[in-house]
């Protein structure tokens, strides 16, 4: 048996073996780091405060693959004066077959953020330190909370909508 063989006869394999998940790709979409008071900040005496923005954008590829971007903005300020302000986009290729709609949906919201949050959270731990500030390490997100949130919003929206409709007719 040749190599080719081997190689066919494990695709036909997986392929039956039920649903796949795998990482094709991970990549920085897009990275800034500002520092719009240097150098007055680092003289700074107020005490830190950070706000996070979190964002995420799905995108069908082909048919079995999917470009998830997490968006992550930091952004610390000490009595109201900017300190410094991160935006990344850590994004990554997912290749997904056998998953029924709901589990895909899933899958693509929790499992895929989860994946590439390490890499943003990394990238934005060495941009702080880099623009010489003390090191920070954002805290682990929930993934699975924030969608199973998500999709309480969204069922909340409808029925709303749905109200709305009834009362309109």
């Amino acid at each position: 048996m040749t190599d080719e063989t081997l190689i066919g006869a494990n695709a036909a394999a997986d392929a039956n073996d039920g649903p796949a998940f795998t990482v094709e790709k991970l990549y920085v979409k897009d990275v800034s780091f500002e520092v719009p008071g240097a150098p007055a900040v680092f003289n700074e005496a107020g005490q830190p405060q950070l706000q996070m923005n979190l964002n995420q954008s799905v995108q069908r590829l082909n048919d079995n693959a999917y470009e998830v971007v997490l968006g992550i903005t930091l952004t610390c300020t000490a009595d109201d004066k900017p300190l410094y302000l991160v935006e990344v986009k850590q994004a990554g290729v997912f290749g997904l077959t056998g998953f029924d709609a709901q589990t895909l949906d899933a899958m693509l919201g929790t499992h895929c953020p989860n994946v590439l949050y390490p890499y943003a959270r990394q990238l934005i731990s060495e941009l702080i330190q880099s623009g010489g500030f003390p090191p920070f390490l954002l805290q682990p997100i929930n993934f699975d909370a924030l969608y199973a949130e998500g999709l309480r919003q969204r069922a909340q929206q409808e029925t709303l909508a749905g109200t709305e409709a009834a009362g309109n007719a």
